[in-house]
């Protein structure tokens, strides 16, 4: 599949990844009230309400707060690290988006993410260990990957993404309280659709996370491509890939709220499959030699 192709097969299935998990949350919302009162229309209020609010509450957080939370240094001026200042002025240049935001955080494991809601606002960090480790093209291959998660609004996906789960924990315990208060339903609910309504109250938490890290994961395939394009070079990218996952070391100043939004899994939790926030780095490296 060459990189064109990839790129639109990964947004296609972003879309429906999305709109299921927004769906998802919408039937949690009418689950939980259908399981106490028979009716389906106030829980889908409330989960329009709750995912709405939190949505818009989380996309207007600052970037300097995810920065704070990963002790990155902000480099304001081309003097205090040319290579890497003309690096991601290049691929924001070749991306045709603005000029991110440019940190640097003191750690010796090699990583990097992005955040910002938009293009206009976005925001590279990488890791001192970052430029120890790797030569000039795959650093490059890695700047445009975090160039290509801005200018493909992956972080505002992402941030929305947090928003539903944490939509869904509110409803879900919202749901188990008022369960363990109420005095039994009105005996509109049928019985098979009760226990379906109750199973999804009770697991959703879990399923609303196993959602939030598909969508981390096929970002990841999507700026992957999406880097390949911008630098012509995916055989660098491929290369970094491995470089940064071989190095068993974490990243210590990484929070673990926003291990997401690395390049590669920041924790080293050598976890894959549905529990994963990155794809499986082998798939990656595949994908990435195929193009």
């Amino acid at each position: 599949m060459n990189r064109l192709k990839q790129i639109q097969h990964n947004k296609r299935k972003t879309v429906v990844i999305v709109t299921g998990f927004i769906l998802f949350v919408l039937f949690v919302g009418a689950a939980l009230t259908y399981s106490l009162y028979g009716e389906i229309f106030t829980g889908l209020l409330m989960a329009l309400v709750i995912g709405g609010g939190y949505s818009a509450m989380m996309i207007f957080s600052s970037t300097n707060v995810v920065m704070r939370m990963n002790h990155a240094q902000e480099i304001t001026e081309r003097s205090q690290n040319i290579q890497l200042w003309e690096m991601v002025d290049n691929m924001a240049m070749v991306a045709r988006i603005e000029k991110p935001r440019l940190f640097i955080i003191k750690d010796n494991s090699p990583n990097a993410f992005a955040t910002g809601t938009s293009p206009k606002n976005g925001a590279v960090a990488v890791t001192t260990g970052l430029m120890d480790h790797l030569n000039h093209d795959e650093l490059e291959g890695v700047i445009a990957h975090e160039v290509a998660h801005i200018k493909n609004y992956d972080i505002r996906l992402s941030t929305i993404a947090v928003a539903l789960v944490s939509a869904v924990a509110i409803l879900s315990d919202l749901g188990m309280r008022m369960m363990f208060f109420s005095r039994g339903g009105n005996n509109k609910q049928h019985p098979f659709v009760l226990i379906l309504a109750l199973a999804l109250v009770i697991l959703s938490p879990l399923i609303a996370v196993l959602i939030q890290m598909a969508i981390s994961r096929n970002r990841e395939y999507l700026a992957d491509a999406s880097a390949a394009e911008l630098t012509r070079n995916p055989e660098a990218l491929a290369s970094a890939l491995q470089k940064i996952t071989g190095v068993d070391t974490p990243v210590r100043e990484a929070s673990s709220s926003s291990a997401s939004l690395y390049f590669a899994d920041p924790l080293k939790k050598k976890v894959t499959g549905l529990f994963s926030t990155h794809p499986d780095p082998k798939e990656r490296i595949e994908r990435l030699m195929q193009m």
